[in-house]
């Protein structure tokens, strides 16, 4: 299974058009937030996508253009493993990821993902992948636009931050 990441993308949709494009071919696509006007374009124009993307809400959302909107996410995958989204706002992702990583423990996930603070983060503690794919329109952390590419199979989780 082909999981593509994204978030943060602020109105920049020529980053998020090139992610699609890179991997039509995944299975599922997650923006943790801070993008619907992008996400709701390239769903009327790319129908197919809509069928495989899960949009939470970000703080500079208003949530009315891209539909179903999420504030979190759980969502159950192949050989029982579980991911845990939020945009991260909520549980203050700019001063640590201990609340996040508590709120997936309570959910069972062994992926957390999560936005908001435009730094790309990738690391397994404790049994739990904590996952932030940067931001697609302005990182803080001087990197290139990024998102996160997660394969699991039957042999377990490979994360993987890639940039544009």
């Amino acid at each position: 299974m082909k999981i593509i990441v994204m978030s943060d993308s602020h109105g920049v949709l020529p980053a998020a058009e090139r992610v699609l494009c890179l991997h039509a071919d995944a299975d599922l696509f997650i923006h943790l937030g801070d993008g619907e006007r992008e996400m709701s374009r390239l769903c009327s124009t790319m129908p197919d996508l809509a069928e495989r993307l899960y949009y939470l809400k970000g703080n500079c959302d208003t949530g009315r253009l891209v539909q179903p909107t999420h504030t979190r996410l759980v969502l159950p995958l192949p050989w029982g493993h579980r991911i845990f989204a939020a945009h991260g706002d909520a549980y203050q992702v700019k001063y640590g990821t201990a609340r996040i990583a508590f709120e997936a423990r309570k959910e069972q996930a062994d992926i957390v993902l999560y936005g908001h603070t435009h730094v790309r983060e990738c690391r397994y503690e404790d049994g739990l992948y904590v996952i932030n794919p940067g931001s697609l329109g302005c990182p803080r952390d001087g990197s290139a636009p990024g998102y996160a590419l997660i394969s699991i199979s039957g042999k377990g989780i490979l994360p993987n931050l890639a940039t544009l």
